[in-house]
């Protein structure tokens, strides 16, 4: 499980260091995907299962193929160097409006990594949407 919230920066050469928690998940490899405004980073096995879930919902046709075809398209297979820093492409750091700082964060099954901006912008909501849960859920 992914789990924390790192503060991060994006290197002159597109590369961030991956939290040392995190590293060892994705050591081999590790899969970028665009998110709802971020990136997500998962093991080869939680990629799969996304992927899969995509694959059956198409084939059930409760989502556009063309959600399948953008996830695997934009897609990158990521290695950690020695380091732990990751390559993020050009067209993903465009996506994700990375400048210089970055959030990388836990979300129990992937890693997400977040211009600081877009996670700020998300995380006030996040914080009474994780208020009104608990209460829903007696905790």
């Amino acid at each position: 499980m992914f789990v924390g919230t790192f503060e991060h920066s994006l290197d002159d050469k597109g590369r961030v260091v991956l939290p040392s928690t995190f590293r060892s998940y994705v050591a081999d490899r590790g899969f970028l995907s665009k998110l709802d405004g971020c990136l997500g980073l998962w093991t080869p096995e939680e990629f799969e299962t996304v992927a899969s879930l995509l694959r059956d919902r198409v084939r059930e046709g409760q989502v556009s193929s063309d959600a399948l075809r953008v996830f695997a398209a934009d897609a990158a297979e990521v290695r950690p160097d020695s380091q732990g820093r990751i390559s993020i492409p050009q067209r993903l750091r465009d996506f994700a409006g990375f400048e210089r700082d970055l959030i990388v964060n836990g979300r129990l099954d992937r890693i997400e990594i977040w211009s600081v901006d877009r996670w700020n912008d998300v995380a006030t909501t996040a914080d009474q949407n994780l208020a009104d849960a608990v209460v829903d859920l007696g905790i």
